[in-house]
C-alpha cells in the first residue's frame, strides 16, 4: 500500500457526526445504539478523518459485543484498517482473521470478502509473503467476476504483482 492517505471515505464528515447527535437524541436509552453502533459510527469517522489510533480507543468498549447480531463484525474490520493505517500488520490479521471465523455473523457483508484482501495487506508488510498471496488469493476467487475497473479490484491486483 502507498504511504499516501487516501480521500475521505466519508462524502461529509459533518454529516455523519450530525447523524450521530441526532441518533443520540433519538433514542438516549438504546443500549445497543450507545454501546456499539455510536461508538463504532465515531471510530469510522475517526479513520476516515485520520485518526487511527482514536479510533482503536473508541473501539475498546464495543468488543465484548461485537459478535452481537446486526453488527456483522464492523467494529473488528475497523479495528484492523485502524491496526494497518497504524502499522500493526500482526494485530490487523488478527482481526480479519475474526471475519473469517465468523461467517454466519458477516453474512453477506461485503466486509467478509474484504477480509480477505485485508488478510493479505496485513501479512505483506511482515515479510510473510506466503499468508499474504494467500489472502489475496481468496479475495480473487471471491470476486473472479467482478468488473476489473473496480479500483480496489485493481488496486488489490497491483499490490498483489509487487507480493510475486
Amino acid at each position: 500500500m502507498s504511504g499516501s492517505r487516501p480521500p475521505s471515505r466519508w462524502p461529509d464528515i459533518r454529516q455523519a457526526r450530525a447523524l450521530v447527535e441526532e441518533l443520540e437524541k433519538t433514542y438516549p436509552t438504546d443500549t445497543l445504539l450507545k454501546v456499539c453502533c455510536l461508538p463504532t459510527i465515531d471510530a469510522a469517522i475517526e479513520l476516515s478523518s485520520g485518526n487511527p489510533s482514536k479510533a482503536l480507543l473508541l473501539l475498546q468498549p464495543v468488543a465484548p459485543y461485537e459478535l452481537a447480531g446486526g453488527l456483522t463484525l464492523y467494529p473488528a474490520y475497523l479495528r484492523g484498517q485502524a491496526y494497518l493505517e497504524t502499522h500493526n500488520g500482526v494485530a490487523a490479521a488478527a482481526e480479519f482473521r475474526k471475519l473469517l471465523e465468523h461467517t454466519g455473523i458477516v453474512v453477506n457483508s461485503v466486509t467478509g470478502s474484504l477480509a480477505r484482501l485485508q488478510t493479505g495487506r496485513a501479512y505483506a508488510p511482515a515479510g510473510d509473503t506466503a499468508k499474504a498471496r494467500a489472502g489475496y488469493q481468496e479475495f480473487f476467487a471471491l470476486w473472479k467476476d467482478a468488473d476489473p475497473g473496480i479500483p480496489i479490484y485493481k488496486q488489490a491486483k497491483a499490490e498483489y504483482a509487487k507480493l510475486r
